[in-house]
């Protein structure tokens, strides 16, 4: 089976553009569409509330994935990272038409998964270390990052955290990332984050 995949991010954007690059491709490689998934939403949405989710619980081995570019599977390297992942897991294919890249079981799609990989490692890390500095520095400076003695939260978890999340935010890293990196879930992080962040 192959299966085009389009997403758009707003009611604003058009999937035509798309479907145009993903059927001319298919006319020049002998290739036919089987199925068409279609969404419009955010690529920062966790794949598994997605149809995207739906379609990799449901793809065979052999069976080919084909999209415009590697950013509509997901906008952070993170999601790609288990995108593919699971791809591999299925034993199916994507191939990305405006990037070339072609992502099977041959040697060349498995290095670049490594790459791929070793990135996300690197990428998570390297947030890790930032938050961690930050982190000390405000330490240093006789902050007191722990929530005050005595006081309740229904979000336990994530109490104490809050000046990490900050740290991370204004670094630009997303909902999804930072829900990663703390262990939670995204939509616990958010109501956490507009309870007790945006009330101080």
């Amino acid at each position: 089976m192959t299966y085009g995949y389009i997403r758009v991010s707003t009611d604003k954007q058009t999937v035509e553009n798309q479907r145009f690059e993903i059927e001319r491709f298919c006319g020049t490689n002998g290739l036919s569409i089987d199925g068409w998934i279609e969404e419009t939403i955010s690529g920062t949405k966790n794949y598994d509330k997605r149809k995207l989710g739906q379609l990799l619980s449901r793809v065979q081995a052999g069976d080919l994935i084909l999209c415009a570019e590697l950013s509509r599977l997901g906008r952070s390297l993170f999601m790609i990272m288990e995108i593919l992942s699971i791809r591999m897991s299925r034993e199916c294919k994507v191939w990305t038409i405006k990037d070339g890249y072609r992502l099977g079981d041959d040697i060349q799609s498995k290095v670049l998964a490594f790459a791929f990989g070793l990135s996300a490692e690197i990428e998570r890390n390297l947030i890790s270390q930032r938050t961690k500095e930050a982190l000390d520095r405000k330490r240093a400076e006789g902050i007191h990052l722990g929530r005050p003695k005595g006081a309740l939260s229904r979000h336990v978890k994530l109490s104490g955290k809050e000046e990490a999340i900050r740290i991370l935010r204004a670094e630009g890293t997303n909902w999804a990332q930072i829900a990663r990196l703390l262990h939670v879930d995204r939509s616990t992080l958010v109501r956490f984050a507009k309870s007790r962040l945006e009330a101080e």
